[in-house]
C-alpha cells in the first residue's frame, strides 16, 4: 500500500494499524494525518509506547496520557480513580484521534487497560470510548518489555486490539535503503528466509574491531558497552571537555519521562574532535535525528559546537526543547543541544533513526528483532561493518512471522476494496468525518 492509499483511509476515521518494514514511511504517514487532523480542527492525542518513541513522534507516553503510570494492571477502583482526575479527563474527553507509536513494544494488558480508561472517562462502551485508534509501529522490531514472570502478550493478542478491530495499512515503498541485495537481506530476516547466501553477504562486512572506522556510530545491545565506548575515546582526545548542561521546566515526573526519552544525555561532555549525532530534527539548519559529524570548534560568541557534518557544512549547534504539550500548552520542557557521543549507542536508542554507516556487534544479542533493528538502521551493505553475531540476532518471533502474513492479506484486501470506491464516494467518508470530529471555530 502507498503512503496516500493509507492516507486515504485514515481521513475515514476508521481504526488503523499502519506498519510496514523500517524505512517505509510509517512515522511520515501519521505526520501528514496529524498535519491533516489540525488543519480540520480535530484534535489528536499523539502517544507512544516509550519516552524515547514519544520524544520522536513530539507527544507524550501513552502510560502518562491515559493516567495509568506504572501500573501492571487496574482494578475497578483504580479505574474509577483515574476517571475522576480532572486533567486526565479534559485531556481524553478533548481527543476525537489516539495514535498509539512503537506499539510492538506496548504488551496486551497495557493495551487493554488503555481501553478500559478511555471508555470510563468518556462512558462510551465503543473501543477506546469512541476514539479514531490508530496503531503505529512493527512487530518484527523490538518487542514488549517484560517485567513480570508471565508471558508477554503482544498487543494484537489484547481485547482491546479485538474491539478496535483496525485496518491494517502495510507500507511497501521504501524510502530507507537503496541497496537492493541489502533489502533482500533484511527481507530474509523478516520472512525467515535468511540461509547461508546471505550469511556470506554479511561476512564480507565482517572486520575486527581495530580496523573499525572511525567517526561512525557502533551500535551495541547493552548499555555498558556504549558508555565505555563513548567514555573511552572522549578521554584519550587532547584538552579539557566543555560541559553542556540541560535545562528543565515543569513537573519532576513529566521532566523525568521527558529526560528519558530524550537522546541527549542531562549532561554532554564534548572536545574538538568528538564524533557526535544530532538527535532531533530541524528543517531550517538541514539536520534529522541521525545526522553525523565531528566537532570542530566551540564558538567565540556563545560557546556552541560548531559541528561539521559529512557533506562538509557546519552548524552552530544551539540548544533546542523536547516538550510536553497539551492542547497548545507546555506542560513540561527540557533544553539541552541536540547532540549526543555517537562513537557507540543501543540497538534500542537506536530505534527511528537511519544512518549512512554504522559499526555493530551483534554477539550479545539477547531478544528477538534486536538484530533486524540494529542491520535495518543502515541505508546501504557499504555502510555495514559488523564485528559479530549470534544466532538470535537473524531470528523473529515465530508468532510475529505468522501474524504479519495476515496483516499483508488484509492491508491488499483494503487496498483494493478502497480503490473500487467512486471518488465522491470516499470524499464523502472524509466530510463527515471532518463534520463529525472536528471543533466548530
Amino acid at each position: 500500500m502507498l503512503q496516500e492509499e493509507a492516507l486515504a483511509i485514515l481521513q475515514t476515521g476508521a481504526n488503523v494499524f499502519l506498519t510496514g518494514e523500517p524505512g517505509a514511511g510509517k512515522t511520515h504517514t501519521s505526520r501528514e494525518y496529524i498535519t491533516y487532523c489540525k488543519k480540520h480542527n480535530i484534535d489528536v492525542a499523539i502517544t507512544a509506547s516509550t519516552g524515547i518513541a514519544a520524544t520522536h513522534s513530539g507527544g507524550i507516553t501513552i502510560h502518562s496520557w491515559s493516567g495509568i503510570g506504572i501500573k501492571n494492571q487496574l482494578s475497578k477502583y483504580d479505574i474509577d480513580a483515574i476517571a475522576t482526575r480532572e486533567y486526565i479527563t479534559k485531556r481524553i474527553n478533548r481527543a476525537k484521534v489516539l495514535i498509539i507509536d512503537e506499539v510492538s513494544m506496548l504488551n496486551a494488558g497495557m493495551l487493554d487497560m488503555v481501553n478500559a480508561v478511555c471508555k470510563a472517562v468518556k462512558n462510551s462502551p465503543e473501543p477506546f470510548g469512541g476514539l479514531q485508534t490508530i496503531f503505529v509501529g512493527d512487530f518484527f522490531q523490538l518487542p514488549p518489555v517484560n517485567r513480570t514472570s508471565e508471558q508477554t502478550l503482544f498487543a494484537f493478542e489484547s481485547l482491546a486490539w479485538q474491539q478496535a478491530n483496525p485496518i491494517p495499512c502495510y507500507l511497501t515503498e521504501q524510502h530507507r535503503q537503496d541497496d537492493t541485495q541489502f533489502l533482500e537481506l533484511l527481507s530474509a530476516i523478516r520472512s525467515n528466509t535468511f540461509d547461508e547466501v546471505h550469511l556470506e553477504q554479511l561476512q564480507e562486512r565482517r572486520i575486527v574491531e581495530s580496523a573499525a572506522p572511525e567517526n561512525i556510530p557502533k551500535l551495541f545491545s547493552h548499555n555498558l558497552d556504549v558508555d565505555r565506548v563513548n567514555a573511552h575515546i572522549l578521554q584519550k582526545l587532547p584538552g579539557e571537555s566543555k560541559n553542556f548542561r540541560m535545562r528543565t521546566r515543569g513537573g519532576k515526573s513529566l521532566v523525568a519521562t521527558l529526560q528519558k526519552g530524550c537522546l541527549s544525555p542531562e549532561t554532554l561532555s564534548l572536545k574538538i574532535g568528538a564524533a557526535v549525532m544530532f538527535t532531533k530534527n530541524n528543517q531550517k539548519e538541514h539536520f534529522v535525528n541521525g545526522t553525523l559529524g565531528v566537532v570542530e570548534a566551540f564558538s567565540k560568541l556563545d560557546g556552541h559546537p560548531i559541528i561539521k557534518i559529512k557533506n562538509g557544512r557546519k552548524i552552530d549547534a544551539e540548544a533546542m526543547d523536547w516538550s510536553i504539550e497539551d492542547n497548545g500548552r507546555v506542560l513540561a520542557s527540557v533544553s539541552q543541544l541536540p547532540l549526543r557521543l555517537a562513537w557507540a549507542i543501543t540497538v534500542h536508542k537506536s530505534q527511528g533513526i537511519s544512518l549512512d554507516a554504522a559499526v555493530m556487534d551483534l554477539s550479545q544479542v539477547f531478544e528477538y528483532g534486536q538484530g533486524y533493528v540494529a542491520l535495518s538502521r543502515v541505508k546501504r551493505l557499504s555502510g555495514l561493518h559488523i564485528l559479530g553475531w549470534n544466532q538470535r540476532a537473524f531470528e523473529v518471533h515465530p508468532e510475529v512471522l505468522e501474524k504479519d502474513k495476515e496483516f499483508r492479506d488484509s492491508s491488499e484486501v483494503a487496498q483494493n476494496m478502497f480503490k473500487q470506491m467512486q471518488g465522491e464516494e470516499l470524499q464523502k467518508m472524509h466530510t463527515n468525518f471532518v463534520k463529525a470530529r472536528g471543533r466548530r471555530k
